[in-house]
């Protein structure tokens, strides 16, 4: 971990610089007091601060030259197209945005819209049902534009030549297609209204079966699948602690019970249980699945007309929770602070402190996990999934996140934690990996939080297909006595890692992938899953090179159970 001094060893400066004055209002006199940037940070789907940076001119000759095995990996399909246009713009010297919208209408109330900026000049947009689908067709769109004219060697078009005019059709489906800066939603949004109704009745039900546990759901994370029959919740969780137990090789402790990492195993565990209906070999249980055959990738991914988003009833703890006096003002803040509130964050027995905090004790004696906040940060880029579903699924994404706290008036924070601080990593992943953007925004609160109550180190998990509720001691890792589910007298979560390596193996008998199998261990199967460990190298190293600090990884002794 960096200590105090090293947040001053990495340059650091223009990032928060930028992405500060872009998203906090300067006080009167500020301008006079701290030279203003050379150019606007504009908060869209793909720009990158070091890009602005580091680009050349408009002007400047560009190279009409690309690398020929550049263009036949394209070709072959082995780099998407959102990272072969950004690998171009550093070849042929250009900047490259890509512009969100959302357009009521389609199915299921709206669909996805991007338009491919290059160095001003707006090409054709790609449209989806989900923000994947529509970001990867503009990407399409806008390099096969590209390559014809480069093909026949005419040069990049000029930022004040207007381009093409689309044909009617086009025109008339994306006239509110391109905007300059994120997206808003247009018109009445159904996601925002459905996703808390769902997640409230379903609350409503659970707490009504268990009135027991009612004072366990003071933070509640879920999961919500949206499809064109409507939105479902599959996957909830509430918890805000970490346990004491020392880390074990067996899995069998469930080490962070933060309710968003509680919702997130338990979309996990709703996930492998949609494997096993796919690879079922009856057609009327296939159907079931949430899963189709991708026949690219020879992956599954979610069925076309269907959105995840993640519903949170308190911001998360870490980089999101950015004070609202916090100011990029010489006479009222630091450096120091700066670094501590928008860098990466990690959580001790509930509390949580600034991986530049001297006073965080990595000795191993006390469970760390890094915070929510960061943890979200990594699944928009990693997927939701993790390793070993990686083996069978795509990566899986939120299109939204719906925060649904009463004291929270602004959703600032989570925009630069999730969003901004990976932004220019996109051409770094490997294929099929991206930074995905969710929609953030304040919806109505679902349940009063009370973060007093006798109940508060308890943690509940469910998701779709479970026939009740498990309880679980989050200091101790372990189910309680009175949980109304219990996997056996040992108390051990149906959430922990040897939980989870039991349904993996399940699904590889199933799939018969022998490799898989063939795994002495669940890191070794975790690490077999090469994109996505590649993925999450590119991650940490890029936040760290970023100055964000390191990420804090748990000792390798806790993925030692065997197969």
């Amino acid at each position: 971990m960096l200590g105090r001094g090293a947040a001053y060893r990495v340059s650091r400066g223009a990032t928060f610089a930028h992405i500060l004055n872009s998203n906090m209002a300067a006080p009167a006199g500020f301008s006079s007091l701290v030279q203003q940037p050379a150019f606007e940070f504009t908060n869209t789907n793909s720009s990158s601060l070091d890009q602005a940076c580091n680009s050349s001119s408009k002007n400047s000759p560009k190279p009409k030259k690309i690398p020929k095995e550049l263009i036949d990996k394209y070709r072959r399909g082995k780099v998407h197209a959102v990272s072969f246009l950004y690998q171009l713009s550093q070849v042929l010297q250009f900047q490259v945005e890509m512009k969100e919208t959302v357009t009521t209408g389609g199915v299921i109330g709206f669909y996805f819209a991007f338009c491919a900026v290059i160095d001003g000049v707006e090409y054709k947009t790609g449209m989806g049902i989900n923000k994947k689908e529509a970001r990867l067709k503009a990407a399409q769109l806008a390099v096969e534009e590209l390559l014809s004219n480069l093909e026949n060697d005419t040069v990049l078009p000029d930022a004040s030549v207007s381009p093409p005019p689309l044909p009617v059709k086009e025109q008339n489906s994306t006239a509110s297609a391109i905007r300059p800066r994120r997206v808003m939603f247009e018109g009445k949004n159904p996601v925002k209204d459905q996703v808390p109704s769902a997640v409230k009745e379903l609350l409503s039900k659970l707490m009504d079966n268990y009135p027991e546990f009612s004072d366990c759901g003071g933070t509640v994370a879920a999961f919500v699948i949206q499809s064109p029959t409507g939105c479902e919740v599959v996957a909830l969780g509430t918890g805000n602690y970490n346990a004491q137990e020392c880390l074990a090789p067996n899995g069998r402790i469930l080490h962070d019970s933060h309710a968003v990492v509680t919702a997130r195993r338990s979309l996990m565990r709703y996930l492998y249980r949609h494997l096993l209906l796919f690879y079922s070999r009856n057609h009327c249980l296939e159907g079931k699945s949430v899963f189709q055959l991708d026949e690219n990738t020879k992956l599954l991914s979610l069925k076309s007309h269907t959105t995840l988003h993640l519903y949170l009833n308190q911001l998360c703890k870490g980089a999101a929770q950015i004070p609202s006096h916090l100011r990029l003002n010489p006479l009222s803040v630091s450096a120091w602070e700066v670094n501590n509130q928008i860098g990466l964050h990690v959580t001790v027995d509930g509390k949580v402190f600034s991986v530049f905090s001297s006073t965080v004790d990595q000795s191993g004696s006390r469970i760390i996990s890094m915070s929510a906040t960061d943890k979200i940060t990594q699944w928009q880029v990693l997927g939701f999934q993790g390793a070993l579903l990686s083996h069978f699924i795509e990566p899986i994404y939120v299109s939204s996140i719906l925060i649904g706290d009463e004291s929270c008036s602004d959703t600032r924070g989570m925009e630069i934690a999730v969003n901004q601080r990976v932004d220019g990593i996109t051409s770094k992943l490997p294929m099929y990996y991206c930074v995905y953007r969710p929609h953030i925004s304040l919806v109505p609160s679902v349940i009063p939080t009370d973060a007093h109550n006798a109940q508060r180190t308890l943690s509940l998990n469910w998701s779709q297909g479970d026939v009740s509720l498990e309880v679980v001691d989050g200091v101790k890792g372990k189910a309680v006595e009175e949980s109304p589910f219990k996997s056996g007298p040992a108390l051990a979560s149906r959430l922990c890692k040897a939980a989870m390596l039991s349904r993996f193996n399940l699904v590889a008998k199933e799939t018969h992938r022998e490799e898989l199998l063939a795994a002495i261990s669940y890191r070794e199967a975790k690490m077999m899953a090469k994109p996505y460990q590649e993925a999450k190298s590119v991650l940490k190293s890029y936040l760290a090179t970023r100055g964000y600090g390191q990420w804090v990884e748990k000792p390798p002794i806790s993925d030692h159970l065997t197969m």
